[in-house]
């Protein structure tokens, strides 16, 4: 069978969903093939929109674009619902960053002296203050910060409302798994699916997530830059007639290790996230768990009062500098993967990017370090860089 089409979309999380619904909102003829997966990145997350707290010494031109992502965000959230009718859960209370004991307290201030010099609002808290935000942290707590430009989104009511767009804006959904995308004299003409489909276009888009690397037909060595980071988190959910426990999202050192906790308006807590380098091994394991509800219960001791309603463990994109791939790679082909954590966050933006891309128009600027071309050149390092 072949499928003809303007544009073929290869990945059917937030990232290659968006692309997919404002590409056809532009006028382009879409096809979005989706592996129809329940265990991908987009719906493993805890949703959380955090330029400031994800921000870190070395990553000024990802800070940049984060916030980019940040500002654009709340436009794209508001033009799905209305198109949708779909409420996706945004949450703009900001983000409290706490530490647990003296050596956490010091790294955090450390972190929030670097946000704070680059002009970011991270507002430093005694345990005091943190306490009158959030009644039911411990009082172990030693101190800690609020950004009150670090959101969070239903990543899940999320997903499920670009679907819904897509298809309204007539995107057709092919389900399966890309193997190949095709060229003729240097041309790009196309996709290859497992099942022998092939699909006819005139672009490819590569949204495929850490499943990009396993794409043959990619140029240079493209196909090597994505590897896949294991994240293993919980839902929690509130017993009958218990109040919410948590009215911001969290984020905690506890012993040197990070645990972040984000609340969801029906009362659900997401408990994550582990890092870890397993390639693509998506097993929940008993430690992951043991380790997280131990480093949680240290901040928040009324979890212990929550029912346990999943573990779930899933992959995150990261590439060999940990910033995301996107950009032209070629005649007809263009990359948007590799957003690592912050997938969820950089979704909307990475949509007008490759909208502009597709209509030969140059996007942001703060894309300019992102592009494919980084990793074409001579001399690139071959291990990632440590997260």
């Amino acid at each position: 069978m072949t499928v003809t089409a303007d544009v073929a979309i290869v990945g059917g999380g937030v990232i290659g969903t968006a692309i997919a619904w404002r590409a056809a909102a532009a006028g382009l003829d879409v096809v979005l093939v989706d592996p129809q997966r329940d265990d991908g990145a987009s719906l493993v997350a805890a949703g959380m929109l955090a330029p400031v707290s994800e921000s870190i010494f070395g990553e000024e031109a990802l800070l940049r674009l984060n916030l980019l992502a940040a500002r654009r965000f709340p436009t794209f959230a508001a033009e799905l619902e209305e198109h949708t009718g779909q409420h996706i859960g945004l949450r703009q209370e900001g983000t409290l960053a706490v530490a647990y004991d003296p050596g956490d307290h010091a790294a955090l201030l450390r972190l929030t002296e670097f946000r704070r010099s680059v002009g970011l609002d991270a507002a430093e808290l005694d345990s005091r203050a943190i306490r009158q935000l959030e009644p039911f942290l411990t009082p172990d707590v030693r101190g800690g910060a609020l950004f009150a430009g670090d959101w969070s989104v239903d990543n899940r009511r999320y997903l499920a409302a670009l679907r819904q767009a897509a298809q309204a804006a007539g995107v057709r959904t092919v389900p399966g798994q890309v193997t190949r995308v095709t060229s003729t004299g240097g041309q790009l003409t196309g996709a290859e699916l497992a099942d022998g489909t092939a699909i006819s276009c005139g672009t490819v888009v590569v949204a495929a997530g850490w499943g990009s690397a396993g794409i043959a037909g990619l140029p240079g060595r493209l196909a090597d830059v994505v590897r896949p980071v294991k994240g293993q988190l919980l839902r929690l959910r509130l017993p009958a007639a218990m109040p919410p426990v948590l009215s911001h999202s969290v984020r905690a050192v506890v012993r040197g290790t990070d645990v972040y906790l984000v609340p969801r308006a029906d009362g659900e807590l997401v408990v994550g996230a582990t890092q870890e380098e397993r390639g693509p091994d998506r097993t929940v394991t008993a430690g992951a768990v043991h380790d997280l509800l131990r480093d949680a219960l240290s901040v928040l001791p009324v979890l212990s009062e929550l029912v346990l309603a999943e573990t779930c463990a899933g992959l995150r994109p990261g590439t060999l500098d940990n910033g995301p791939l996107a950009g032209p790679a070629g005649a007809g082909l263009l990359l948007a993967t590799g957003h690592y954590r912050n997938g969820i966050l950089l979704s909307a933006v990475t949509a007008d990017a490759a909208v502009a891309w597709l209509a030969g128009q140059p996007p942001a600027a703060e894309w300019a370090p992102f592009t494919p071309d980084r990793f074409l050149a001579p001399g690139w390092p071959t291990e990632p860089r440590p997260a």
